[in-house]
Parts: structure tokens; sequence; C-alpha cells
């Protein structure tokens, strides 16, 4: 997971590369299609997506960084206990 942004002028909208581990696609998706939860324990915080090409659920666990750049990039994020 990484973010990318377009470097003309003006401010471009935020996206992230992922791939999905059912049909191995790699895409960009914007920070809409993400989903960040973050819960007590690293355990329970992950994100997740629908696959554009396969419609598969994925879900990813998220540690510091991914969690920093999905917040960053305007991802929703919900807290669970």
């Amino acid at each position: 997971m990484s973010p990318s942004s377009g470097s003309s002028s003006g401010p471009q909208p935020v996206t992230f590369k992922a791939a999905c581990p059912e049909c191995r696609a790699r895409f960009e998706l914007a920070a809409q299609a993400l989903r960040l939860v973050i819960g007590g324990s690293r355990r329970s915080t992950f994100y997740s997506f629908t696959c554009p090409r396969c419609a598969a659920p994925v879900r990813k666990p998220a540690g510091e960084r991914i969690v920093e750049l999905l917040t960053g990039g305007g991802v929703s994020t919900l807290r669970s206990l």
C-alpha cells in the first residue's frame, strides 16, 4: 500500500496502490474506496476495500506507517474497541 499523486499544478486527489490476493490484480484506489479500522491492538487494526476487478472483499493488516498514510490521504477511519 502506497500513496501516489500527480505532479501537475493544483491539488490532485490522492490514490493508493493496492493489490488483490484473490485475482492478483494491481490497481490504484481513491481514498473513498478504502476503509481503515483502528482497533485496540495490532491484530485488530486493518484496512479493507473491494477489488475493482473481481469484486472480492479484501482485508489487510495496517501497521503504524500504513495508518499514517491512509489517514493523511483522507481515508475514512473507524475506531474499534
